[in-house]
C-alpha cells in the first residue's frame, strides 16, 4: 500500500484558518510561528523538516517525549483493540490504573476518579470538598491558575486568565508566599521568609473569620503560571496545620507538578505534607486526554451520589497512563529530572550572574524552572521575553513563558532530556542573552 506524501498548508494559512475560525481567545506564540507535523521524544519538527528541542513539553504534558515508542504502542494497541467504553461498563484498564495510582500517590491517599482535564479535575475536586465538609466557600492564592470553568476560574487568581465576569464570590485570595525584594534571602531548612509569615497571617485572618464557611484551600504546590514560584520549604506544614485546626480540607493541584515534573512523583513531596485531596492531569496521559482527582476512603465516601464520566477511565487513556508511569519507573524519570534539573539549573544561575542587568532570578524544582526577566521593570521584561524566544525558536529550541507579567521564561522539557540537549540550550540561551545585552536597559 503506497503512502501519500502529506500536504501541508503552512503556519500563514493556518493563522487564516485560525482567524476565520477560531473564537478570538485563542492565541499563539512567535510573530514567525512553525507549523509543527512531527514530534519524537524530545524533538518536534516542522513543515520544512527543521528541528527543534522540545524545553516546554506542551506546558509539562509530555514527561516521557513526544510519541515515544513504548508508550504509543500500548496505546495503539488497546485503540484497535477496545476504543471506549464508560464508567458504567466493566473494563480492566481503569481498575488498573487506579491501583497503580494508589500505589505511587503520597499517604493515604487511594481513591480516584477520572475525568478528562485539569479543569475538570480541580472542579471534581473543589465539589468533593464541599460534599465531605458541608461547607459552600474556599480559599485560593494569588498567583494561582486552576482551570477555565466557573468554579476553577473563582479560584485562579491571575487576571489575565479570570474571563468570566460572574465568578463565585465565595472565594477569599490570600498572598502568596512570595516577594520580590526578597529574592535572594538564604533560608535555613524551616525558616520561612517574610512574606511567607504575611501569607500565613492572611490566612489565618481568614480562618478566624469565616472558616465556618470553607470547605477547602487549594494550591499549586509549585506556581507554574504564576511564574514558577516554590514557597519556603516549612510553608505548607503550616499551612496545613491552620487548616486542620478550621476542619478545612487542602486541595493540592499536581496537574503540573505532577509524576516527576519536580524531582518528585508529586510536588507536595518537596514538603513534607499530604493534602486530603489531590488532583493531577497532563503527564499522566502524555498527550492522550486523561485527568484525575484521588483522596482518602473517608472523605472519598462523601461522593456517593450517582456520578460518571463518559469519557474518564477510557480504556485508551488508561492503558497510555498505565505505560507513562511503567516508562517513567523503568527509566528513572523522577531522580533523572532531580538531576538533569540541577544542572540546568546551576548553568541558568552562571547565566545570571553573566547578565546580572536582564536575569533577575532563577527559581524552580527539577524540569520545572524559571528565569526572570527585569523583575523591576516587567513590561519592558515580558517584550525582552518575546523576544529571547523568538530567537531561541529560529535557533531550534522551544521555551515557554509566563508569570503574571509574562516576563518569566520556562524551562520545562522533556524529562527524557539529554545532557547534550541541556548544554546546546544554554550555549544557545548565552549567544541570545549577549546579543541582547547589547542594547539598553531601559
Amino acid at each position: 500500500m503506497e503512502h501519500k506524501q502529506p500536504t501541508y498548508i503552512g503556519p500563514e494559512q493556518i493563522i487564516d484558518k485560525r482567524k476565520a475560525y477560531f473564537y478570538p481567545c485563542t492565541q499563539h506564540f512567535y510573530q514567525k510561528p512553525p507549523q509543527l507535523v512531527r514530534g519524537s521524544m524530545q524533538y518536534v519538527f516542522d513543515e520544512q523538516g527543521k528541528r527543534y528541542t522540545d524545553f516546554f513539553a506542551g506546558v509539562s504534558v509530555v514527561a516521557c517525549g513526544h510519541c515515544n515508542e513504548e508508550i504509543t504502542r500500548e496505546s495503539v494497541r488497546q485503540l484497535q483493540t477496545l476504543q471506549h467504553t464508560t464508567t458504567i461498563y466493566l473494563t480492566q484498564p481503569m481498575v488498573d490504573l487506579a491501583e497503580r495510582l494508589a500505589e505511587v500517590l503520597p499517604g493515604d491517599l487511594r481513591r480516584t476518579f477520572f475525568c478528562n482535564s485539569g479543569s475538570e479535575a480541580n472542579e471534581g475536586a473543589l465539589l468533593l470538598a464541599r460534599m465531605y465538609t458541608g461547607k459552600s466557600d474556599f480559599i485560593s492564592m494569588e498567583g494561582g491558575l486552576h482551570g477555565r470553568t466557573n468554579l476553577t476560574m473563582s479560584v485562579t487568581g491571575i487576571p489575565m486568565w479570570q474571563t468570566d465576569p460572574y465568578l463565585y464570590p465565595g472565594v477569599t485570595f490570600i498572598p502568596r508566599p512570595f516577594d520580590h525584594k526578597e529574592l535572594h534571602a538564604q533560608l535555613s531548612e524551616n525558616e520561612l521568609t517574610p512574606a511567607a509569615r504575611r501569607s500565613l497571617e492572611a490566612l489565618q485572618a481568614v480562618l478566624d473569620a469565616k472558616g465556618d464557611k470553607i470547605a477547602a484551600m487549594i494550591v499549586e504546590p509549585i506556581q507554574g503560571n504564576g511564574g514558577i514560584i516554590v514557597p519556603p520549604k516549612g510553608y505548607y506544614r503550616e499551612v496545613k496545620k491552620l487548616l486542620d485546626a478550621h476542619g478545612v480540607l487542602l486541595i493540592m493541584d499536581e496537574v503540573q507538578t505532577g509524576f516527576g515534573r519536580t524531582g518528585q512523583m508529586f510536588g507536595c513531596e518537596h514538603f513534607g505534607i499530604v493534602p486530603d485531596i489531590i488532583t493531577m492531569a497532563k503527564a499522566l496521559g502524555g498527550g492522550v486526554p486523561i485527568a484525575a482527582f484521588a483522596s482518602t476512603d473517608t472523605i472519598a465516601a462523601a461522593l456517593s451520589k450517582p456520578s460518571a464520566s463518559t469519557f474518564g477511565g477510557n480504556p485508551v487513556s488508561a492503558v497510555t497512563a498505565l505505560a507513562v508511569l511503567d516508562y517513567i519507573e523503568r527509566e528513572r524519570l523522577v531522580q533523572r529530572a532531580a538531576e538533569r534539573g540541577g544542572a540546568l539549573k546551576s548553568a541558568l544561575l552562571e547565566l545570571q550572574q553573566r547578565y546580572p542587568a536582564h536575569v533577575s532570578d532563577v527559581r524552580g524544582e527539577g524540569l520545572m524552572l524559571g528565569m526572570e526577566i527585569l523583575a523591576d521593570n516587567p513590561t519592558r521584561g515580558a517584550a525582552l521575553v518575546d523576544q529571547i524566544l523568538e530567537q531561541m525558536k529560529d535557533n531550534g529550541i522551544l521555551i515557554g513563558k509566563n508569570g503574571l507579567n509574562r516576563n518569566v521564561l520556562a524551562f520545562q522539557p522533556p524529562l527524557i532530556i539529554t545532557e547534550d540537549d541541556v548544554q546546546s540550550m544554554v550555549n544557545i540561551l548565552d549567544q541570545v542573552l549577549a546579543q541582547i545585552g547589547e542594547s539598553n536597559v531601559s
